[in-house]
C-alpha cells in the first residue's frame, strides 16, 4: 500500500531536453554521414565515368559501327534508341489506360488487385523479366533475338511506372474541377479527356521519362532477348539481333584490349548522358506540374 501511495517521479526536465538533443544529433549525424557517403560513391564514379569517357569520345565513335572490339558505336546508339522508344510505345497505351482506371473508377476489388500486382512487378529482377520474354517470344513465338523481343521485355519492366505515375498524376488534379465538368452535363470520358488528362500531363510524362530512362540503362533482359550485332538495325522487328550501349560496357571492359576499353568507357558516358537529361527534364516537369496545382 505503501508502494502504490508512493509519489511518481519524472525525469528532470533539463534531461529529458538532453537527451532528446542527443537523439537529434546523433539521427541527424548517422544521415549526414549516409548522405556523405553516398554522394562521395556517386561523385566518383561520374568522375571517372566522365574523364575516361570524354577522353575515348570523338566523331568516329559516333559515325561508324563497332568492329570487333574496336570502331564506333553508331549501331549501339541506334539499338538503344529503337529498343527504349520501342518499349515505351508498347507500355504507354495498357499504362495510361490503366492509371485513369485506378484514379476514376477505383472500386472494388480489382483496383487493389491491379495495384498489388503492379507494385510486384516493379520488384520482380530484370533479368526474370528478361528469361521470360526469352521463353515466351524468342523460342515458343519463334521471335529469335530481335528488336521486338527486347522492347517487349523493357515494355513490362516500365509498365507499372508509367501505370502508378500516371494515377498519381491524375488523382492530384482538383476534385471540384472535374465536379464543376460533371454539373454541366460532360460525360466521364469527356471529364477525363479533357480536364483530367491535360491537367496531369506533366507528371504522366515525368512517368513515361522515368520509364525511358530505366529501359536506357537496362542491360540484364537484353541479352536474353536482343543478343548483340555490329550492324546497324534493318527495321525487322523479328529474327534479327540488334545491338546497344550497356552491351558494350558489360562485354566490352572485361576484354584485354584498349580499343575496348575505350568503347565501354565511351558507352558508360552516353548511357549516364541520356540518364541524366531525362532526369533533369522529369524533374523540371515535376516541379511545373507541382506549381500548376
Amino acid at each position: 500500500m505503501a508502494a502504490a501511495l508512493a509519489p511518481i517521479s519524472f525525469p528532470h526536465p533539463g534531461r529529458r531536453a538532453l537527451r532528446r538533443r542527443l537523439a537529434d544529433f546523433l539521427g541527424w549525424g548517422l544521415c549526414g554521414l549516409a548522405f556523405l557517403l553516398l554522394g562521395s560513391a556517386t561523385v566518383w564514379i561520374l568522375v571517372v565515368i566522365f574523364l575516361r569517357g570524354m577522353s575515348a569520345l570523338h566523331l568516329n565513335l559516333l559515325t561508324q559501327v563497332t568492329q570487333g572490339t574496336a570502331g564506333g558505336l553508331l549501331n549501339a546508339i541506334e539499338g538503344t534508341l529503337v529498343l527504349a522508344l520501342g518499349g515505351i510505345l508498347l507500355a504507354l497505351p495498357p499504362g495510361l489506360a490503366t492509371g485513369i482506371y485506378l484514379a476514376e473508377y477505383d472500386r472494388g476489388r480489382l483496383a487493389s488487385i491491379i495495384r498489388f500486382l503492379a507494385d510486384v512487378l516493379v520488384g520482380v529482377p530484370s533479368i526474370v523479366v528478361g528469361y521470360f520474354v526469352y521463353v515466351a517470344m524468342v523460342i515458343a513465338f519463334g521471335w529469335g533475338f530481335s528488336m521486338a523481343a527486347g522492347s517487349v521485355a523493357l515494355a513490362i519492366i516500365g509498365l507499372p511506372y508509367i501505370c502508378r505515375t500516371s494515377e498519381m498524376a491524375i488523382r492530384q488534379v482538383p476534385r471540384s474541377l472535374r465536379d464543376a465538368a460533371f454539373a454541366l452535363g460532360a460525360s466521364d470520358a469527356r471529364v477525363t479527356f479533357t480536364i483530367s488528362l491535360p491537367i496531369a500531363l506533366p507528371g504522366i510524362t515525368t512517368g513515361i521519362l522515368l520509364a525511358l530512362a530505366i529501359g536506357v540503362g537496362e542491360t540484364a533482359p537484353l541479352i536474353y532477348t536482343a543478343d548483340w550485332s555490329n550492324y546497324l538495325w534493318t527495321g525487322h522487328l523479328t529474327k534479327e539481333p540488334i545491338g546497344y550501349l550497356t552491351y558494350v560496357i558489360y562485354a566490352f571492359i572485361t576484354q584485354p584490349f584498349e580499343s575496348a576499353h575505350a568503347l565501354a568507357y565511351a558507352a558508360a558516358l552516353l548511357v549516364t548522358l541520356f540518364v541524366l537529361i531525362i532526369g533533369v527534364i522529369s524533374r523540371m516537369l515535376l516541379v511545373r506540374s507541382s506549381r500548376a496545382l
